[in-house]
């Protein structure tokens, strides 16, 4: 027996299957067709992470795991599973929570910044082409080079129209700036900020800390991001919000070295909307950071349908298997069965192509790392049920336990300052009063004087008119966030 802690996962007739603590950094994977017990899987791991002290993020994709934060209840199901794996200490109770929401209706808003976000994500979540990327990869060496901060939509369109009328002057330093290419770009914006996106980029930004607490019990918090409404109406946007997510802990968190426990565990739920259409270069960044992550003591876990949907150099990475039920009635659906039974390390005693299909609800093939970060045999495993509640917390439970938060008004408002947009608009206005008043010294002096504008005072306007015209939209930002040039 580990003298580490471990998490149970189940059981079957071989008694209770856990999984040591120290190799839960190690990453892992929950699949299974819908309606097979992954929800209960992800809310059991969450519940046993927080009791060992370990902060958790997790995204709700249904709305159910905000149950996470009422005891549960008996039913006839969870108490004959209960006896059938013969768990002693098995009691009703909830974990210590957090709720949040890009939107900020079911929990506490959760921002980034533009600049936070980087070039690369930015072009992932917009869609754009390779000129595209280029033209936006240039709006940040730029904003970078000027001093100008990017926190939200309104400056990232600031710096487009800026860079747009001073294309010509820019051109010998940073390449060719099409006016086409800018103009696809303020569209795509458009279309992202009618999906609820200018939301999220906006102050103040999320402080990473405030989403690894443990209670004063000790038991890590579990923070649980409502995502229903966000990922049929941006499901690109959730994807991009994750992958930003692993990157900031990626780059903020220290080395921790071997532990006997992560420090912190996210499970991404429908995970393959994280590598749906993302460019070679993102998805290379992602394996890259969930291969180096766990010297940093966080381990990830992925959710999805089948273990073909994470890219193999990823999928090779997950130390943890558990795999529920799937469904073979079509070709492809035997050659997914067969690919997720060949990734286990095989059992003489179990045929797992036959048992994937014949599993029922709460039931799994899983197998884990050993002591020595080996992968254990695939055992045909009961999930244990959760102690919390099963199914979701009504409006009025969710709205009660959002005003007892510890972070109740502090990511509530949205506070303005000074960044690029209004660093621009005060740029422009200057130019245009100096252009004005030169123009007026000419004419005082003049016996005939032109009624058409010098180029100069063409762009001056212009530019004075584009970045003034967005002064009616009542955007505010934080005095919280990252400043620009730290990536």
């Amino acid at each position: 027996m580990s003298d580490t802690p471990s998490l149970l996962i189940g059981g079957n007739s071989n008694g209770h299957f856990t999984m040591d603590a120290a190799m839960a950094n190690r990453h892992g994977l929950v699949a299974g067709a819908t309606g097979t017990g992954k929800t209960i899987t992800l809310q059991n791991l969450a519940e046993s992470f927080s009791r060992l002290g370990v902060p958790v993020f997790l995204a709700d994709v249904k709305g159910d795991l905000s149950g996470l934060a009422a005891a549960g209840k008996p039913h006839p199901k969870i108490d004959a599973r209960v006896k059938q794996l013969l768990i002693e200490d098995y009691q009703f109770r909830p974990v210590p929570t957090v709720f949040w929401d890009l939107f900020g209706i079911k929990g506490h808003n959760i921002r980034t910044t533009i600049s936070d976000m980087g070039p690369l994500l930015l072009s992932s979540l917009l869609e754009l082409n390779d000129t595209q990327s280029g033209i936006l990869y240039s709006c940040f060496k730029i904003a970078d080079d000027d001093g100008l901060l990017l926190l939200d939509f309104k400056d990232l369109r600031a710096m487009l129209v800026w860079m747009a009328d001073h294309a010509k002057e820019l051109k010998a330093e940073y390449g060719n700036i099409s006016s086409a290419s800018i103009g696809a770009i303020q569209r795509k914006l458009l279309i992202l900020e009618e999906q609820g996106a200018e939301n999220f980029f906006n102050e103040p930004a999320v402080v990473l800390d405030d989403l690894m607490k443990t209670d004063f019990s000790g038991h890590g918090v579990v923070n649980v991001l409502d995502v229903s409404t966000l990922i049929h109406q941006s499901p690109r946007l959730y994807a991009c919000f994750l992958i930003w997510l692993l990157a900031e802990l990626f780059e903020n968190l220290p080395e921790i070295g071997d532990a006997d426990r992560p420090k912190f565990v996210l499970f991404f739920d429908e995970a393959h909307l994280i590598f749906d259409d993302a460019p070679d270069a993102l998805v290379d960044k992602i394996e890259q950071v969930v291969r180096l992550i766990r010297s940093k003591g966080v381990g990830v876990y992925f959710v999805s349908q089948s273990p073909m949907d994470i890219p193999e150099d990823i999928l090779g990475q997950l130390g943890m298997k558990i795999q529920h039920a799937l469904r073979a009635f079509t070709p492809k659906d035997k050659r997914v069965v067969k690919a997720a039974a060949s990734s286990f390390r095989q059992n003489p005693k179990i045929d797992s192509e036959k048992l994937i299909t014949e599993l029922g609800v709460g039931e799994a093939l899983v197998s884990v790392l050993d002591a020595d970060g080996k992968p254990t045999p695939v055992e045909h495993v009961y999930i244990k049920p959760p102690e919390s509640r099963v199914g979701p917390l009504n409006k009025k439970e969710r709205s009660e336990h959002l005003a007892r938060s510890p972070y109740k008004g502090r990511y509530d408002e949205v506070i303005d300052r000074e960044s690029a947009y209004e660093m621009l608009k005060a740029k422009a206005e200057k130019m245009a009063q100096a252009a004005e008043k030169a123009k007026g010294s000419k004419a005082s002096s003049a016996k005939r004087r032109s009624t058409r504008q010098s180029p100069m005072e063409a762009m001056v306007s212009s530019a004075a008119r584009s970045i003034g015209s967005q002064l009616g939209r009542q955007i505010m930002r934080g005095i919280l966030g990252s400043l620009f040039g730290k990536r």
